[in-house]
């Protein structure tokens, strides 16, 4: 089944815009599904629907009687979500595509490489467990009445705007001033990070393919740099040659400010490296193009040509002051 209508639930967030271009490049007729105030615009060729995902009711009178070859969610994110979705779509698609996420894989990891089958089991971060149930949800609804479901699990996917570091853009600008930027545990973890134009490869080539229905995909790359790495190549694109790294516990953190224990804990702290044997096999043009020093160089070209988009977090600001005291202190 080659796929010509195409809903993309989202369709311009950081993942799911490199989804929709690549789609159009691919020939599909795409559709996109949101309330129409995205950062990122269309691309040309794109039918826009325009509809509050959260109010069904929105969603059927966006959508009315279309079919659609594939829906694609990227905005689901709790089992009340995914049967909203049931509810809309089952029987109006040959294929509903449900973004998960690799964070859903056991923490701590027992062994890696991380494959599909590595136990899904996360008791640190709420937004992973709510994903496993999203999973199981649809899994029974495969087992007992076939929805055509594929499920995809990205771990740390990213483009021009998406700084992958705890402060965003604050972390840039203490860099440039010369104060002390925090780094989560001793920076020698591996983390794999993937840029949202690779992923779109391996996301599009699932779009139709029948040997994608009811299965589980991780699509992550093969590039796993440290997070000293990331940090590194980070302050190379801003043109700091001396940056002021000081390394803090996930631990510390955490009891510094809770609301960041939970994707460290629950995620960042850990090495997490994937096997992409099972993807590769159904889209073999699927690889690793961009590798985060580049990445970075492209991260830090966007938000230079965009000044309004440069925004401290006063919070994160000073909270980094006080990690970054206390490890002074204590070593």
């Amino acid at each position: 089944m080659t796929p010509t209508r195409v809903l993309y639930i989202g369709g311009t967030g950081t993942i799911s815009a490199s989804c929709v271009k690549r789609s159009l490049a691919a020939g599909h007729d795409v559709t996109v599904l949101n309330r129409g105030s995205a950062r990122r615009p269309l691309p040309d060729g794109v039918r826009e629907l325009v509809g509050d995902v959260r109010d069904p009711q929105s969603v059927r009178d966006a959508v009315g009687d279309a079919e659609f070859d594939v829906v694609a969610e990227f905005l689901a994110f709790t089992p009340e979500h995914v049967q909203q979705d049931l509810d809309l779509f089952e029987g109006r698609t040959a294929q509903f595509v449900f973004i998960s996420s690799a964070s859903a894989y056991e923490k701590p990891p027992r062994r890696l490489p991380v494959t599909e089958s590595t136990p899904l089991r996360n008791p640190f971060w709420r937004y992973s467990r709510d994903k496993i149930a999203c999973e199981d949800l649809l899994v029974a609804a495969h087992r007992e009445r076939g929805l055509p479901v594929t499920i995809i699990r990205p771990s740390h996917t990213y483009d021009e705007r998406l700084l992958p570091t705890l402060g965003g853009w604050t972390d840039i600008a203490r860099m440039r001033e010369g104060r002390p930027v925090v780094i989560h545990g001793d920076g020698t973890s591996l983390w794999t990070i993937t840029h949202s134009d690779d992923f779109a490869v391996a996301f599009t080539g699932l779009l139709g393919n029948p040997a994608a229905i009811g299965d589980a995909f991780t699509i992550t790359g093969s590039h796993a740099p440290t997070w000293n790495q990331i940090y590194g190549w980070l302050a190379d694109a801003a043109g700091v040659r001396h940056p002021d790294f000081v390394h803090v516990a996930s631990e510390t953190i955490a009891a510094f400010e809770p609301e960041l224990g939970p994707t460290l804990i629950g995620d960042k702290a850990h090495s997490m490296v994937f096997d992409n044997a099972k993807v590769t096999a159904l889209v073999p043009d699927f690889r690793t193009t961009i590798t985060f020093d580049e990445g970075a160089r492209r991260i830090l070209a966007h938000y230079d040509a965009h000044p309004e988009e440069q925004r401290v977090d006063a919070d994160h600001d000073a909270l980094f002051d006080r990690l970054a005291a206390h490890a002074r202190s204590a070593g």
